[in-house]
């Protein structure tokens, strides 16, 4: 039984995905393409979305990617290749949870010690990956209205100090700039592996990997307005505005009388965007259980060895995120399409079981 229907995928691509780009990717953008930010986030947007459509083509086989790897080229190999994806989860998941947790200690927690502010965190992302993949799908039925309200909450309140004239001319960043900004921005990009890890685990309905595709972009759209209102605020400063989506809008004239309503729908983002940094390690305990596990208390395991890995990370890195940023969004950002483009390419490859009809 599927444990994920396909609305809930359609609500994770449109809703929940995007904004957990909106933390670090708007100020990487600026600082490489300047006023020509749209061009290197709307070619990633166009790459991933074809990723999105390959992944959501071998869902429609009905199998795991496990399962698949297995059928292909035996367990062991399969345990292996399951194994490099998993941590291939783990760095792509390690940049947007450094981002939070400097996020917290700046905006909501500046006063207590940096050591427990982001603790809790992995304590619901360790019981989140220990529940079964339908508690997943019910959050995102969840989060859908919150991340539409926290983002529709922020435009409204910005536009109006938006200059739009801020992006003009078109190309004035050079290829230098927009290919930079579309290459160092990859490593936001991971949502095609995502759904490749949870292949065969939810409900494929025909024409689903083209609605799917539709989903992202129609998200897509969004933060691409949403980057267009950033830099149109901040203009040639954006590169400085770390957290831009939590600052945009307080320049709303209404603070002065209403208070800082703002931050109502910031906490809504900020929201969404805690749930989508336990995604990686969720989708990584679901293939390493599938792999190595077949009694439940193996799952919970799975997901207490896997948390508190990333928590080491974490904070072995917490001094360190200039150093982090660089090396993963500079030195190793092929990395990114190796896995989010080429491998769900490749799984298209791979056997169907005899006794598998065509789809």
């Amino acid at each position: 039984m599927h444990k994920i229907s396909a609305r809930q995928i359609y609500f994770y691509l449109a809703a929940i995905a995007p904004v957990g780009k909106l933390m670090l990717m708007p100020t990487q953008l600026a600082f490489y393409a300047k006023n020509d930010l749209l061009l290197p986030a709307a070619m990633n947007y166009l790459l991933q979305a074809g990723a999105v459509f390959l992944a959501l083509l071998f869902a429609s086989k009905n199998r795991t990617f496990y399962d698949a790897l297995a059928g292909t080229i035996g367990k062991i190999a399969a345990k292996i290749i399951t194994c490099i994806l998993v941590l291939f989860f783990l760095y792509a998941g390690l940049l947007p949870l450094l981002a939070q947790k400097l996020y917290v200690q700046k905006t909501l927690y500046d006063t207590l010690p940096s050591a427990i502010t982001f603790f809790p965190f992995f304590l619901l992302s360790a019981y989140l990956c220990a529940k079964p993949l339908s508690s997943l799908g019910r959050v995102w039925d969840i989060l859908l209205p919150v991340s539409i309200v926290g983002y529709l909450g922020i435009i409204v309140l910005s536009i109006q100090n938006a200059d739009f004239g801020a992006l003009m001319p078109i190309g004035a960043s050079g290829a230098d700039g927009i290919f930079g900004g579309f290459a160092y921005s990859l490593n936001w990009f991971f949502d095609s592996a995502l759904i490749l890890a949870l292949a065969g685990r939810f409900e494929y309905k025909k024409g689903m990997a083209w609605k799917g595709m539709l989903s992202y972009l129609a998200g897509g759209a969004a933060i691409l307005f949403f980057l267009a209102v950033f830099y149109g605020v901040y203009s040639d400063i954006a590169l400085h505005q770390t957290f831009g989506f939590s600052e945009i809008s307080k320049y709303f004239s209404g603070i002065t009388v209403l208070g800082r309503i703002d931050y109502l729908f910031s906490f809504a983002l900020t929201f969404v965007i805690i749930f989508y940094g336990s995604l990686p390690l969720h989708a990584g305990v679901e293939c390493v259980y599938e792999a190595f596990g077949s009694k439940r208390y193996l799952r919970t395991l799975f997901s207490v060895i896997i948390n508190v890995g990333m928590l080491v990370g974490v904070y072995f890195l917490n001094f360190k995120l200039f150093v982090t940023l660089q090396v993963i969004t500079k030195m190793l950002f092929w990395i990114f399409p190796i896995f989010c483009v080429l491998l769900p390419a490749l799984c298209l490859l791979l056997k169907r079981r005899k006794n598998e009809k065509a789809v």
